[in-house]
């Protein structure tokens, strides 16, 4: 379409708004006017020319064959379209026979709404226009919205005409059609400050995907094929591919049989996707409305190609409940299998922070390939994403376990990044993942990444958050850089600056690596002190409110019901000191067992201190054996005098080593156990290690000196450090055959010589850094080019304050 001839259009629809709404309407509710009669003026025009057919066919059913429901088929063969309206009037009837009487002509107007099929009352309904047009009526606007609307000076229709002028007026194409909608939309959500293209990929955007998705393939194109979209907004990416498939790769024989598929929550953009979508001949019935992450619309549906550009940055926990049972994901959408380290092959979640759920567009869009043995193509996706997809979520999270699943099935095929600014609704880098599950030979086991960040153009007037745009050249160097799959290094100018695009082709493994804990000994000194004690009386959750509570209430806080009765003060002191108490949290604070639980834990460590004295261990193994003795020895005697002895279970026993010993450098390492291994045992643990027996200290089994005898220590959880080893860590000629053994000796013993390895806390993650690959160094200026820079500044904001004040520099200077 011309776009001077866009432009006039859009132009005279948004003055309709500014003539008709001003008064009745604020501005921001303009467009819940306007976008609902341009669809519905779009389809009356388009069901003119059949309208008294359509009318002779509803006589007929009615009259002669006495039906009582009308027969949708014959109907639809009449109007030439998968729609239609069985009321006597159009628009422009309306216009042309309407009074001064709203009443009337809102009658009119909802007969000819209600006449039409169900397909166009379900759009009427989303875009709850029944609601606006009585509204206008009843402000005495209605007829002049209809006058604008039929006026002879706007051409909605696909035919050319003239204006009352003699002026040609081009026929509005449904492409154009298409771009109308969209751009009205662009304009009201940037004009009432909004995201200015939340439902609105740019169209260069669009072109470029559809080029990287179908250049490669265009000699083996499927006849018929389908498209899916599952975020589709008002349908532009699934209408683009349409236009450039016929266009460009036209088949012999007829029309190629093209199949749209979408779904979208909004139920405006809803509308005017299905409206689009039987303007332009396509099944209106293939578009679906709902959240795609709740519902699985086409549950078994497989699809040739999609496209998509998900929300990003976006909640999606309103809808957990429908995928995850607490923390069991329950939508197979978004269960993957992977194998750990050992090769044990199990299902993961698929599901990434309930914070932004564009991952799970993409998922939704993988679960709905075609298996190539049932498609010897696959399926082909192109889907944008923010830097989030790429790296966001450690080994193991949901985010990282799709990417892991996607690369490991050789699915992800190359990723191209765009440049800042191109989006209408975010400044932020975007990035187009490109998907195949069938690569071609040359592209197996590989993934090619783009840096296109540089290659734009300026806009004269920024759109939103745009302001920049692709050309076609740049369109064509993007495609040929995909295409010929080759490391192309950026150019650098005179200047030192670079321009141009790069690409690097990469191993599928490249990007993976192995979240592995390294540990190390915990050493701990101890000494019972009176004040390290004192704690024990209150739980480590509700010490403060306890610790109050004791100072306040003393002993009595043990006599039964007590704290019941004293709950409002306790409860008002909570609050006016900021802590927060849930309903669980005030019962556990009342609890009067639980005090005297604690009580007898503290008793318990009074006993243990009355012993100890100040003694200060360096040897918590010593420590712990006396302890047990005392505590032995304790309630031997209470047993043998017959006395009434403080008992406390294994796990109170901990919580007084806990709070008596810290850790010291020093001090000696604290054993966990010492542990003997039969010979077939000490093998299936070589073997699951993959290691010597000799190297078994690198993992935590440090010899005794007795045969097959080894001590485990324990580890200190401050002191823990969690390494990223390559899964290509470098093994060539290394001593081990295990990439993180070899990681370890190399860059963690040298540093930490009593450290050791925790391989079963080891996952698998995979993440993709472009500034990794693609930052290019640049060296800083001399001290001198700064320098000579702040002198010339300086200069020249001299002489701007001078000519600001009027003064005669040179004069000034010569005083």
């Amino acid at each position: 379409m011309d776009h001077s001839v866009h432009n006039k259009l859009i132009s005279f629809i948004w003055t309709i708004a500014d003539d008709c709404l001003r008064d009745v309407y604020v501005r921001g509710k303009y467009r819940d006017v306007i976008l609902p009669m341009v669809v519905l003026r779009r389809l009356d025009t388009l069901l003119e020319p059949t309208k008294e057919a359509v009318l002779e066919e509803v006589r007929y059913q009615k009259e002669e064959m006495e039906s009582t429901e009308l027969d949708d088929a014959p109907i639809i063969a009449e109007s030439g379209y998968v729609f239609y309206n069985t009321s006597k009037w159009t628009l422009k009837s309306l216009f042309v026979t309407a009074t001064n009487n709203q009443q009337i002509l809102l009658a009119n107007v909802e007969d000819y709404l209600n006449g039409f099929s169900a397909n166009v009352k379900e759009i009427i309904e989303c875009f709850n226009l029944k609601a606006q047009v009585r509204h206008m009526a009843g402000k005495d606007i209605l007829l002049d919205v209809v006058e604008k609307f039929v006026s002879p000076y706007i051409n909605l229709t696909p035919h050319d005409k003239e204006d009352p002028d003699g002026n040609k007026q081009p026929a509005l194409t449904n492409l154009g059609m298409g771009y109308v909608f969209e751009e009205l939309i662009r304009k009201f959500n940037e004009d009432n400050n909004e995201e200015a293209g939340e439902h609105f990929t740019p169209r260069e955007v669009i072109e470029l995907m559809i080029h990287l998705v179908f250049d490669p393939i265009k000699a083996n194109l499927p006849d018929p094929l389908t498209i899916y979209d599952s975020a589709c907004g008002s349908g532009g990416m699934l209408t683009e591919a349409q236009n450039f498939i016929e266009e460009k790769f036209p088949i012999e024989n007829g029309k190629r049989d093209i199949y749209l598929y979408g779904k979208e929550i909004n139920d405006e953009t809803y509308a005017i996707c299905k409206s689009d979508m039987m303007i332009k001949g396509n099944d209106p019935e293939n578009i679906k409305m709902g959240s795609t992450l709740s519902t699985d619309e086409f549950a078994g549906k497989r699809f040739d190609f999609g496209f998509q550009n998900p929300p990003y940055g976006k909640s999606w926990a309103s809808e957990q409940k429908n995928i995850k049972d607490g923390a069991d994901v329950i939508d197979s959408r978004f269960i993957v299998e992977l194998a750990d380290y050992w090769g044990n092959k199990s299902n993961v979640d698929a599901t990434p922070r309930s914070s932004d759920g564009q991952l799970l567009f993409l998922m939704e869009m993988v679960s709905k390939m075609k298996p190539t043995d049932i498609s010897p193509l696959g399926s082909h996706i192109a889907s944008v994403h923010n830097g989030s997809s790429l790296f966001a979520g450690d080994a193991g999270s949901g985010e990282s376990n799709i990417r892991r699943y996607i690369i490991e099935n050789d699915m992800l095929d190359a990723v191209v990044q765009l440049p800042n600014n191109l989006f209408y609704n975010t400044g932020i880098t975007t990035y187009i993942w490109l998907l195949n599950n069938n690569k071609p030979e040359l592209r197996q086991g590989k993934v090619q990444l783009i840096d296109a960040s540089l290659l734009f153009k300026k806009l004269r007037k920024n759109l939103g958050n745009k302001n920049c745009e692709f050309t076609p050249e740049h369109i064509s160097d993007i495609t040929q850089a995909y295409l010929h799959s080759k490391n192309v290094e950026r150019q650098i100018t005179e200047t030192g600056d670079t321009t141009g695009i790069a690409t690097q082709i990469f191993n599928n493994d490249d990007f993976g690596y192995y979240k592995v804990n390294i540990e190390r000994p915990d050493r701990r000194k101890a000494q019972f002190r009176a004040e390290l004690i004192a704690p024990l009386r209150f739980d480590k959750a509700l010490r403060e409110s306890m610790e109050h509570i004791y100072s306040v209430h003393g002993d009595s806080v043990y006599d039964a019901g007590y704290l019941k009765a004293n709950d409002s003060a306790i409860y008002s002191w909570c609050e006016d000191n900021d802590i927060n108490l849930n309903v669980k949290t005030k019962t556990k604070l009342l609890d009067t067992k639980m005090w005297l639980k604690l009580l007898n834990v503290y008793h318990m460590a009074e006993v243990l201190l009355e012993v100890f004295g100040n003694k200060e261990y360096e040897d918590f193994n010593k420590f712990k054996v006396d302890v047990d003795l005392t505590i032995k020895k304790y309630l031997d005697d209470k047993k043998r005098q017959k006395q009434e002895a403080i008992k406390i279970t294994p796990a109170e026993k901990k919580t007084i080593l806990d709070v008596v010993s810290w850790y010291d450098e020093h001090a000696v390492k604290v054993i966990k156990k010492v542990v003997k291994y039969k010979q077939e045992k000490l093998n299936e643990l070589l073997h699951h290690l993959d290691c010597k027996q000799d190297d078994l200290a690198d993992f935590g089994y440090f010899p005794t000196g007795s045969k097959n005898e080894f001590t485990v220590f324990e580890t200190n959880s401050d002191l823990r450090d969690a390494e990223s080893v390559p899964l290509t860590y470098n093994l060539n000629n290394y001593s081990t055959n295990c990439e993180i053994h070899q990681y370890f000796l190399d860059e963690v013993q040298p540093h930490v010589s009593e450290a050791w390895i925790n391989l079963d806390s080891t996952k698998i993650g995979y993440e993709i850094n472009f500034n990794k690959y693609f930052y290019q160094y640049q060296a800083l200026r001399s001290m001198g080019d700064v320098a000579n820079d702040i002198i010339s500044l300086e200069q020249k904001a001299e002489g701007l304050i001078a000519d600001i004040l009027g003064v005669d520099l040179t004069q000034v200077q010569g005083e």
